[in-house]
């Protein structure tokens, strides 16, 4: 029984959306994002990775960043950038990416779905990570990045949505990578009322992207509940920001992996160690290659292609969590051939988002790495089974497209 909740939304105002809208904090360093704001100070990365405000000698973790944050969002408010909708709303938000749309219900959610696994989680989440959000959220007093949920597809819920989007839209807009975004807003009190009790219906969210944020947007609201005395429940740091997409229309691209070196050994010892565990096959010289089908990957090693399949000795393919192809590659060669024991901290892998293509993974191979890995994408049903099973997901196993975009809807945490 999943709670969706209505919430007055502070938003950019239809002129300034498509200069407001940003990529989410966390998919570039602060460089690139100073970079990218240079002619538009009206970008929500003037909010969401504060630390472009100030000095590059100034710690990204130091209170002064969490500040500016703050000093920002409420300035961009004072200016009229960001209004808030009078009365508490749901929100549609629909983007269009290489002729593919998922289209989402903008809500908030309950912190205790997330605590009770309503709100069903695949990934650890690293303290560090985690507080750098808390500071964020507590400092602005509001979730302002939407974390990326799902479900399993109702025909209820669909059709109520796709009612409300034959109506003119509140914005509209095409970003600077050629996404489309397009909201409308949700104000009719009968199809709130009608979304909330098919979403208490529904047995279980996912968290799609955001784990991060989630985590920390539950960590202010108990905080919250903490300073707060006789509290209803009905706060609003009870809740936090979320976008909700039927699982058919999400896209998980592949997630692929390049090792700065060979773990000391020669290229022929290094195939030789694969082949335990992998068929080789080599393709010719100039022709790239891309998996076609789970439990196949792509190599890149000294300017050629290989095609590595595994065997079926390498794996459980009863365990949900060790027969995923990230599992795979980890446990059969990033560890026990290139050293490669803990992905999430070693500092001699790196991960390309399918995004990028095979070309980067080709530039990165031949300039600051030694091998690359193409990757077949994890499925959804994949990501919803294991949540479901209670396990996690390796780390860097998913990358969805197009991300979501931030600042478009504020939720405010009084």
């Amino acid at each position: 029984m999943a709670i969706v909740r209505p919430f007055k939304a502070v938003r950019p105002v239809r002129e300034l959306a498509a200069k407001v809208a940003a990529l989410p904090y966390d998919v570039m360093n602060s460089d690139e994002a100073r970079e990218m704001v240079q002619e538009n100070k009206y970008s929500f990365l003037h909010v969401d990775k504060a630390e472009i405000n100030l000095e590059p000698s100034v710690d990204i973790y130091d209170e002064a960043v969490y500040k500016k944050a703050k000093e920002v969002l409420d300035s961009m408010e004072e200016d009229r950038v960001f209004v808030q909708d009078n009365e508490a709303c749901l929100y549609i938000y629909k983007q269009t990416m290489n002729g593919r749309s998922q289209v989402g219900l903008v809500s908030c959610v309950s912190i205790d779905d997330y605590i009770n696994d309503v709100i069903k989680k695949h990934e650890f989440t690293r303290p560090d990570k985690e507080q750098d959000r808390i500071n964020h959220v507590d400092y602005c007093d509001a979730n302002t990045g939407p974390i990326f949920l799902t479900y399993r597809d109702n025909e209820n819920i669909s059709f109520i949505i796709n009612s409300c989007i034959k109506k003119n839209p509140d914005c509209e807009f095409i970003s600077e990578d050629g996404v489309g975004h397009i909201v409308w807003k949700i104000d009719d009190k009968r199809t709130i009322d009608s979304l909330s009790e098919y979403f208490n219906r529904v047995d279980y969210l996912y968290i799609a992207d955001g784990h991060h944020r989630a985590a920390s947007a539950v960590k202010v609201g108990l905080m919250r509940r903490e300073e707060v005395k006789d509290v209803s429940g009905e706060e609003e740091f009870n809740f936090f920001l979320a976008v909700l997409f039927p699982e058919s229309h999400l896209k998980i691209m592949d997630y692929n992996r390049v090792v700065k070196d060979l773990n000391g050994l020669k290229n022929d010892e290094f195939l030789d160690r694969v082949s335990e565990k992998f068929y080789i096959n080599p393709q010719e010289k100039g022709q790239k290659y891309k998996p076609e089908q789970k439990h196949v990957f792509g190599m890149f090693l000294d300017g050629q292609w290989f095609k590595l399949e595994a065997k079926k000795d390498s794996f459980n393919s009863e365990d949900p969590v060790k027969s995923l192809d990230v599992s795979i590659l980890q446990d059969n060669l990033l560890s026990p051939i290139l050293g490669i024991k803990d992905p999430r901290s070693d500092k001699r892998i790196d991960f390309v988002g399918g995004i990028r293509g095979l070309e980067e993974l080709e530039k990165r191979a031949s300039t600051d790495m030694k091998v690359a890995f193409s990757m077949y994408p994890t499925s959804m049903d994949e990501v919803m089974n294991i949540a479901d099973e209670g396990e996690v997901m390796p780390p860097k196993s998913t990358w969805f497209e197009p991300k979501l975009r931030s600042g478009l809807f504020i939720h405010k945490l009084r």
